[in-house]
Protein backbone atom coordinates (compact mmCIF):
# COMPACT_ATOMS: atom_id res chain seq x y z
CA UNK A 1 0.00 0.00 0.00
CA UNK A 2 1.81 2.94 -0.61
CA UNK A 3 1.48 6.52 0.91
CA UNK A 4 -1.31 7.96 -0.80
CA UNK A 5 -3.70 4.90 -0.06
CA UNK A 6 -2.65 4.86 3.32
CA UNK A 7 -3.95 8.55 3.91
CA UNK A 8 -7.02 7.72 2.10
CA UNK A 9 -7.48 4.46 3.94
CA UNK A 10 -6.99 6.13 7.35
CA UNK A 11 -9.12 9.50 6.03
CA UNK A 12 -11.70 6.69 5.57
CA UNK A 13 -11.55 5.29 8.90
CA UNK A 14 -11.46 7.97 10.94
CA UNK A 15 -14.74 8.99 8.79
CA UNK A 16 -16.56 6.10 10.12
CA UNK A 17 -15.32 5.97 13.35
CA UNK A 18 -16.28 9.88 13.12
CA UNK A 19 -20.23 8.91 12.05
CA UNK A 20 -20.12 5.53 14.70
CA UNK A 21 -19.25 7.96 17.46
CA UNK A 22 -21.95 10.73 16.58
CA UNK A 23 -24.20 7.29 16.39
CA UNK A 24 -23.74 5.93 19.69
CA UNK A 25 -24.13 9.73 21.30
CA UNK A 26 -27.56 9.99 19.72
CA UNK A 27 -28.31 6.13 20.51
CA UNK A 28 -28.03 7.21 23.94
CA UNK A 29 -30.25 10.07 23.61
CA UNK A 30 -33.00 7.20 23.18
CA UNK A 31 -32.85 6.49 26.86
CA UNK A 32 -33.36 10.47 27.43
CA UNK A 33 -36.36 10.29 25.89
CA UNK A 34 -37.49 7.04 28.12
CA UNK A 35 -36.59 8.86 31.23
CA UNK A 36 -37.99 12.18 30.19
CA UNK A 37 -41.26 10.22 29.87
CA UNK A 38 -40.90 7.73 32.66
CA UNK A 39 -40.60 10.76 35.01
CA UNK A 40 -43.44 12.50 33.94
CA UNK A 41 -46.16 10.03 34.03
CA UNK A 42 -47.70 8.19 36.81
CA UNK A 43 -46.01 4.91 38.70
CA UNK A 44 -48.22 2.37 36.82
CA UNK A 45 -46.95 3.32 33.11
CA UNK A 46 -43.76 3.63 33.92
CA UNK A 47 -43.06 -0.07 32.41
CA UNK A 48 -44.88 0.60 29.38
CA UNK A 49 -42.79 4.06 28.66
CA UNK A 50 -39.56 1.97 28.80
CA UNK A 51 -40.60 -0.66 26.26
CA UNK A 52 -42.48 1.61 23.97
CA UNK A 53 -39.18 3.35 23.28
CA UNK A 54 -36.79 0.12 23.13
CA UNK A 55 -39.53 -1.30 21.12
CA UNK A 56 -40.06 1.70 18.84
CA UNK A 57 -36.09 2.06 18.36
CA UNK A 58 -35.59 -1.76 17.41
CA UNK A 59 -38.56 -1.55 14.89
CA UNK A 60 -37.25 1.89 13.56
CA UNK A 61 -33.82 -0.25 12.81
CA UNK A 62 -35.55 -2.67 10.51
CA UNK A 63 -38.04 -0.67 8.71
CA UNK A 64 -35.01 1.93 8.24
CA UNK A 65 -32.55 -0.33 6.84
CA UNK A 66 -34.47 -2.11 4.32
CA UNK A 67 -37.18 0.34 3.32
CA UNK A 68 -36.56 4.33 4.70
CA UNK A 69 -32.80 4.64 4.11
CA UNK A 70 -33.07 3.23 0.14
CA UNK A 71 -36.02 6.03 -0.01
CA UNK A 72 -33.93 9.08 1.50
CA UNK A 73 -30.77 8.32 -0.15
CA UNK A 74 -30.81 5.85 -2.94
CA UNK A 75 -28.58 3.16 -1.18
CA UNK A 76 -29.67 -0.37 -0.79
CA UNK A 77 -27.90 -2.79 1.78
CA UNK A 78 -28.90 -5.63 0.54
CA UNK A 79 -25.54 -6.87 -0.97
CA UNK A 80 -22.52 -8.73 -0.25
CA UNK A 81 -20.47 -7.58 2.85
CA UNK A 82 -17.66 -6.61 0.08
CA UNK A 83 -20.00 -4.27 -1.55
CA UNK A 84 -21.13 -2.97 2.16
CA UNK A 85 -17.67 -2.13 2.63
CA UNK A 86 -17.20 -0.99 -0.51
CA UNK A 87 -13.50 1.21 -1.00
CA UNK A 88 -14.67 3.67 2.23
CA UNK A 89 -14.64 1.23 5.06
CA UNK A 90 -18.34 1.00 5.11
CA UNK A 91 -18.99 4.83 5.46
CA UNK A 92 -22.27 3.87 3.89
CA UNK A 93 -23.75 1.57 6.23
CA UNK A 94 -22.16 3.93 9.63
CA UNK A 95 -24.10 6.96 8.13
CA UNK A 96 -27.41 4.68 7.81
CA UNK A 97 -27.02 3.74 11.88
CA UNK A 98 -26.31 7.14 12.37
CA UNK A 99 -29.16 8.97 10.24
CA UNK A 100 -31.19 5.88 12.13
CA UNK A 101 -30.69 7.61 15.56
CA UNK A 102 -32.82 10.52 13.91
CA UNK A 103 -35.57 8.45 12.10
CA UNK A 104 -36.00 6.43 15.63
CA UNK A 105 -36.69 10.25 17.34
CA UNK A 106 -39.94 10.18 15.59
CA UNK A 107 -41.59 7.73 17.35
CA UNK A 108 -39.62 8.23 20.52
CA UNK A 109 -41.23 12.11 20.43
CA UNK A 110 -44.73 10.89 19.67
CA UNK A 111 -44.98 7.96 22.10
CA UNK A 112 -44.37 11.44 25.30
CA UNK A 113 -47.54 12.94 23.98
CA UNK A 114 -49.71 9.86 23.50
CA UNK A 115 -48.99 8.05 27.18
CA UNK A 116 -50.70 6.60 29.30
CA UNK A 117 -53.89 5.90 26.88
CA UNK A 118 -52.95 4.28 23.30
CA UNK A 119 -52.52 0.78 22.72
CA UNK A 120 -49.27 -0.77 22.30
CA UNK A 121 -49.22 -2.59 18.89
CA UNK A 122 -50.83 0.54 16.91
CA UNK A 123 -48.52 2.70 18.11
CA UNK A 124 -45.78 0.45 17.00
CA UNK A 125 -47.57 -0.09 13.84
CA UNK A 126 -47.67 3.35 13.39
CA UNK A 127 -43.90 4.17 14.14
CA UNK A 128 -43.16 1.98 11.78
CA UNK A 129 -44.97 4.02 9.64
CA UNK A 130 -43.46 7.23 10.22
CA UNK A 131 -39.66 5.41 10.51
CA UNK A 132 -39.86 3.89 7.11
CA UNK A 133 -41.83 6.10 5.26
CA UNK A 134 -43.48 9.10 6.31
CA UNK A 135 -39.64 10.81 7.55
CA UNK A 136 -37.62 8.85 5.13
CA UNK A 137 -39.63 10.73 2.64
CA UNK A 138 -38.81 14.36 3.83
CA UNK A 139 -35.78 13.51 4.61
CA UNK A 140 -35.11 12.75 0.83
CA UNK A 141 -36.82 16.26 0.15
CA UNK A 142 -34.18 18.27 2.23
CA UNK A 143 -31.50 16.60 2.74
CA UNK A 144 -31.47 13.23 0.44
CA UNK A 145 -31.79 12.18 -2.98
CA UNK A 146 -35.11 13.93 -4.05
CA UNK A 147 -33.99 16.98 -2.74
CA UNK A 148 -33.29 19.10 -5.84
CA UNK A 149 -36.77 19.56 -6.83
CA UNK A 150 -38.48 21.13 -3.95
CA UNK A 151 -34.80 22.90 -2.88
CA UNK A 152 -34.80 24.17 -6.38
CA UNK A 153 -38.54 25.69 -5.67
CA UNK A 154 -37.33 26.96 -2.10
CA UNK A 155 -34.40 28.84 -4.15
CA UNK A 156 -36.80 29.96 -6.80
CA UNK A 157 -39.55 31.26 -4.61
CA UNK A 158 -37.31 32.59 -1.38
CA UNK A 159 -33.66 33.08 -3.08
CA UNK A 160 -31.76 30.35 -0.90
CA UNK A 161 -32.50 26.99 -0.36
CA UNK A 162 -33.96 25.83 2.64
CA UNK A 163 -31.14 25.32 5.56
CA UNK A 164 -31.51 22.31 8.60
CA UNK A 165 -28.44 21.93 9.76
CA UNK A 166 -29.11 18.91 11.44
CA UNK A 167 -32.82 18.57 12.06
CA UNK A 168 -35.04 21.58 14.07
CA UNK A 169 -37.72 20.76 11.48
CA UNK A 170 -36.32 17.43 9.45
CA UNK A 171 -36.32 15.70 12.81
CA UNK A 172 -38.19 17.37 15.90
CA UNK A 173 -40.79 19.82 13.82
CA UNK A 174 -41.70 16.62 11.88
CA UNK A 175 -41.99 14.12 15.37
CA UNK A 176 -43.98 17.29 16.93
CA UNK A 177 -46.61 17.86 14.32
CA UNK A 178 -47.36 14.08 13.77
CA UNK A 179 -47.97 13.69 17.51
CA UNK A 180 -50.81 16.45 17.07
CA UNK A 181 -53.17 14.12 15.41
CA UNK A 182 -52.65 11.41 17.59
CA UNK A 183 -53.07 13.26 20.71
CA UNK A 184 -56.83 15.08 19.46
CA UNK A 185 -57.73 11.76 17.60
CA UNK A 186 -56.87 9.84 21.12
CA UNK A 187 -58.31 12.56 23.52
CA UNK A 188 -57.56 13.40 26.75
CA UNK A 189 -56.81 11.08 29.81
CA UNK A 190 -59.49 10.07 32.41
CA UNK A 191 -59.81 12.71 35.01
CA UNK A 192 -57.95 15.18 32.73
CA UNK A 193 -60.28 18.03 32.07
CA UNK A 194 -63.93 17.24 34.39
CA UNK A 195 -66.95 19.36 32.59
CA UNK A 196 -64.30 21.69 31.11
CA UNK A 197 -62.20 22.08 34.31
CA UNK A 198 -58.77 21.24 34.09
CA UNK A 199 -57.56 18.89 36.31
CA UNK A 200 -53.29 18.82 36.16
CA UNK A 201 -51.81 15.48 37.02
CA UNK A 202 -48.61 15.93 38.27
CA UNK A 203 -45.14 14.20 37.11
CA UNK A 204 -44.18 10.97 39.13
CA UNK A 205 -40.65 11.78 39.37
CA UNK A 206 -38.22 14.91 39.09
CA UNK A 207 -35.35 12.88 39.37
CA UNK A 208 -35.98 10.35 36.33
CA UNK A 209 -37.01 13.53 34.36
CA UNK A 210 -34.22 15.89 35.27
CA UNK A 211 -32.01 12.47 34.10
CA UNK A 212 -33.60 12.00 30.79
CA UNK A 213 -33.04 16.25 30.13
CA UNK A 214 -29.86 15.50 30.91
CA UNK A 215 -29.26 12.78 28.91
CA UNK A 216 -30.78 14.11 26.03
CA UNK A 217 -28.55 17.30 26.24
CA UNK A 218 -25.31 15.38 26.29
CA UNK A 219 -26.14 13.14 23.08
CA UNK A 220 -27.25 16.32 21.69
CA UNK A 221 -24.01 17.23 21.12
CA UNK A 222 -23.82 14.03 18.78
CA UNK A 223 -26.46 15.16 17.25
CA UNK A 224 -25.67 18.49 16.36
CA UNK A 225 -21.78 18.27 15.81
CA UNK A 226 -21.28 14.79 14.23
CA UNK A 227 -23.63 15.98 11.70
CA UNK A 228 -21.14 17.22 9.89
CA UNK A 229 -20.90 13.71 8.95
CA UNK A 230 -16.68 14.16 7.93
CA UNK A 231 -14.30 14.72 10.71
CA UNK A 232 -12.46 17.17 8.40
CA UNK A 233 -15.69 19.38 8.08
CA UNK A 234 -16.49 19.12 11.95
CA UNK A 235 -17.26 22.87 13.30
CA UNK A 236 -16.12 23.97 16.59
CA UNK A 237 -19.08 26.88 16.14
CA UNK A 238 -21.48 24.06 15.70
CA UNK A 239 -20.96 22.67 19.24
CA UNK A 240 -20.10 26.14 21.42
CA UNK A 241 -24.00 27.44 19.32
CA UNK A 242 -25.58 24.03 20.99
CA UNK A 243 -24.40 25.27 24.52
CA UNK A 244 -25.13 28.58 24.60
CA UNK A 245 -28.48 27.90 22.73
CA UNK A 246 -28.98 25.20 25.70
CA UNK A 247 -28.80 27.82 28.93
CA UNK A 248 -30.33 30.16 27.31
CA UNK A 249 -33.27 27.75 27.15
CA UNK A 250 -32.92 27.06 30.59
CA UNK A 251 -32.21 30.60 31.55
CA UNK A 252 -35.15 31.86 29.77
CA UNK A 253 -37.40 28.77 31.11
CA UNK A 254 -36.22 29.49 34.90
CA UNK A 255 -37.59 32.97 34.64
CA UNK A 256 -40.94 32.66 32.46
CA UNK A 257 -41.22 29.22 34.28
CA UNK A 258 -41.08 30.91 37.66
CA UNK A 259 -38.54 27.99 38.67
CA UNK A 260 -40.71 25.45 38.10
CA UNK A 261 -38.40 22.20 37.78
CA UNK A 262 -40.37 20.74 34.41
CA UNK A 263 -39.86 23.82 32.82
CA UNK A 264 -36.44 24.29 33.41
CA UNK A 265 -35.12 21.07 32.39
CA UNK A 266 -37.16 21.06 29.03
CA UNK A 267 -36.15 24.44 28.48
CA UNK A 268 -32.43 22.83 27.70
CA UNK A 269 -34.30 20.54 25.22
CA UNK A 270 -36.25 23.77 23.88
CA UNK A 271 -33.16 25.52 22.75
CA UNK A 272 -31.34 22.53 21.37
CA UNK A 273 -33.96 21.90 19.49
CA UNK A 274 -34.29 25.29 18.57
CA UNK A 275 -30.86 25.48 17.09
CA UNK A 276 -30.37 22.32 15.62
CA UNK A 277 -31.00 24.17 12.20
CA UNK A 278 -28.61 27.39 12.10
CA UNK A 279 -26.00 26.23 14.64
CA UNK A 280 -23.93 25.88 11.74
CA UNK A 281 -24.08 29.20 10.83
CA UNK A 282 -25.55 31.85 13.68
CA UNK A 283 -22.69 33.79 16.06
CA UNK A 284 -22.90 32.24 19.59
CA UNK A 285 -25.17 35.12 20.85
CA UNK A 286 -27.90 34.97 18.51
CA UNK A 287 -27.45 30.93 19.47
CA UNK A 288 -28.01 31.90 23.23
CA UNK A 289 -31.06 34.36 21.88
CA UNK A 290 -32.88 31.41 19.80
CA UNK A 291 -32.59 28.94 22.41
CA UNK A 292 -34.01 31.68 25.07
CA UNK A 293 -36.90 32.87 22.87
CA UNK A 294 -37.76 28.97 22.43
CA UNK A 295 -37.74 28.28 26.02
CA UNK A 296 -39.84 31.32 26.47
CA UNK A 297 -42.21 29.55 23.27
CA UNK A 298 -42.62 26.47 25.18
CA UNK A 299 -43.56 27.80 28.92
CA UNK A 300 -46.41 29.70 27.15
CA UNK A 301 -47.11 27.74 24.34
CA UNK A 302 -47.76 24.49 27.20
CA UNK A 303 -49.82 26.51 28.49
CA UNK A 304 -52.10 27.60 26.05
CA UNK A 305 -51.96 24.01 24.77
CA UNK A 306 -52.93 22.39 28.19
CA UNK A 307 -54.96 25.22 29.79
CA UNK A 308 -56.52 27.28 27.01
CA UNK A 309 -56.76 24.69 23.89
CA UNK A 310 -57.34 21.73 26.76
CA UNK A 311 -55.00 19.54 24.60
CA UNK A 312 -53.98 16.64 26.69
CA UNK A 313 -50.07 16.25 25.40
CA UNK A 314 -48.53 14.37 28.38
CA UNK A 315 -44.81 15.88 27.91
CA UNK A 316 -45.96 18.91 25.43
CA UNK A 317 -44.08 17.13 22.93
CA UNK A 318 -46.34 19.67 19.87
CA UNK A 319 -45.26 22.42 21.54
CA UNK A 320 -41.47 21.35 22.71
CA UNK A 321 -40.84 19.56 18.94
CA UNK A 322 -43.35 20.96 16.66
CA UNK A 323 -43.70 24.47 17.28
CA UNK A 324 -39.92 24.99 18.39
CA UNK A 325 -38.81 23.11 15.61
CA UNK A 326 -40.68 25.32 13.56
CA UNK A 327 -39.01 27.80 14.72
CA UNK A 328 -35.78 26.59 14.80
CA UNK A 329 -36.23 26.61 11.00
CA UNK A 330 -37.17 30.39 11.02
CA UNK A 331 -34.43 31.53 12.94
CA UNK A 332 -31.91 30.43 10.90
CA UNK A 333 -33.23 32.65 8.68
CA UNK A 334 -33.00 35.31 10.87
CA UNK A 335 -29.66 34.98 12.54
CA UNK A 336 -27.91 33.48 10.21
CA UNK A 337 -27.36 36.50 8.28
CA UNK A 338 -24.01 38.04 8.07
CA UNK A 339 -25.44 41.45 9.39
CA UNK A 340 -25.75 39.62 12.58
CA UNK A 341 -22.94 37.95 12.45
CA UNK A 342 -23.74 34.42 10.88
CA UNK A 343 -22.17 33.24 7.97
CA UNK A 344 -25.24 34.27 5.79
CA UNK A 345 -26.56 31.75 2.59
CA UNK A 346 -29.84 32.10 3.99
CA UNK A 347 -33.38 34.01 3.56
CA UNK A 348 -36.18 34.34 5.69
CA UNK A 349 -38.59 33.68 2.91
CA UNK A 350 -36.60 30.18 2.16
CA UNK A 351 -36.66 29.11 5.86
CA UNK A 352 -40.57 29.91 6.80
CA UNK A 353 -41.58 28.11 3.38
CA UNK A 354 -39.21 25.02 4.53
CA UNK A 355 -40.70 25.30 7.60
CA UNK A 356 -44.41 25.75 6.55
CA UNK A 357 -44.04 22.60 4.17
CA UNK A 358 -42.88 19.93 6.74
CA UNK A 359 -46.06 21.14 8.87
CA UNK A 360 -48.51 20.69 6.17
CA UNK A 361 -46.37 17.29 5.32
CA UNK A 362 -46.57 16.27 9.19
CA UNK A 363 -50.26 16.72 9.67
CA UNK A 364 -51.36 15.41 6.40
CA UNK A 365 -49.72 11.97 7.67
CA UNK A 366 -50.95 12.48 10.89
CA UNK A 367 -54.24 12.25 10.23
CA UNK A 368 -54.34 10.39 8.06
CA UNK A 369 -52.37 7.46 9.75
CA UNK A 370 -53.84 7.97 12.94
CA UNK A 371 -56.89 8.26 11.77
CA UNK A 372 -56.99 5.05 10.01
CA UNK A 373 -55.77 2.89 12.83
CA UNK A 374 -58.45 4.41 14.76
CA UNK A 375 -61.02 3.65 12.54
CA UNK A 376 -59.82 -0.50 12.25
CA UNK A 377 -57.75 -1.72 14.89
CA UNK A 378 -58.58 1.12 17.48
CA UNK A 379 -55.87 3.02 19.30
CA UNK A 380 -56.51 3.77 22.76
CA UNK A 381 -56.86 1.62 25.82
CA UNK A 382 -60.60 1.00 27.16
CA UNK A 383 -61.32 2.73 30.42
CA UNK A 384 -60.93 -0.27 32.78
CA UNK A 385 -57.32 -0.66 31.09
CA UNK A 386 -56.51 2.81 31.20
CA UNK A 387 -57.51 2.88 35.20
CA UNK A 388 -55.52 0.21 36.02
CA UNK A 389 -52.44 1.56 34.00
CA UNK A 390 -50.44 0.85 30.93
CA UNK A 391 -48.15 -1.29 32.73
CA UNK A 392 -50.45 -4.01 34.37
CA UNK A 393 -53.13 -3.61 31.14
CA UNK A 394 -50.23 -4.39 28.53
CA UNK A 395 -47.00 -5.79 30.18
CA UNK A 396 -48.58 -7.98 33.25
CA UNK A 397 -45.65 -6.30 35.58
CA UNK A 398 -45.73 -2.87 37.11
CA UNK A 399 -42.69 -0.86 37.58
CA UNK A 400 -42.26 -1.49 41.59
CA UNK A 401 -43.50 -5.56 41.76
CA UNK A 402 -42.52 -5.61 45.36
CA UNK A 403 -45.12 -2.95 45.90
CA UNK A 404 -47.92 -5.96 44.93
CA UNK A 405 -46.26 -8.64 47.47
CA UNK A 406 -48.72 -9.36 50.32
Amino acid sequence: MNGMSAMTTLGNSSDVLFLMLGAVMVFAMHAGFAFLEVGTVRQKNQVNAFVKILTDWSVSTVVYFLVGFPIAYGISFLKPVKELLGPNQGYDITHYFFLLCFAACIPAIISGGIAERAKFWPQVVAGAIFAGLTYPLFESLIWGQHCSSLQGLFKQLGGAEFHDYAGSVVVHSIGGWLALPAVLILGPRMGRYIKGKSHPIPVSNIPFLALGSWILAVGWFGFNVMSAGHLEKISGIVAVNSLMAMVGGVLAALVAGKNDPGFVHNGALAGLIAVCAGSDIMHPVFAFVTGAIASVIFVYGFHIEQEKLKIDDVLGVWPLHGIIGSWGGIAAGIFGHEALGGLGGVTFVSQLLGSLSAIVFALINGFLVYGLLAKTVGIRLSQEEEFAGADLSIHSIGAYPEQHIR
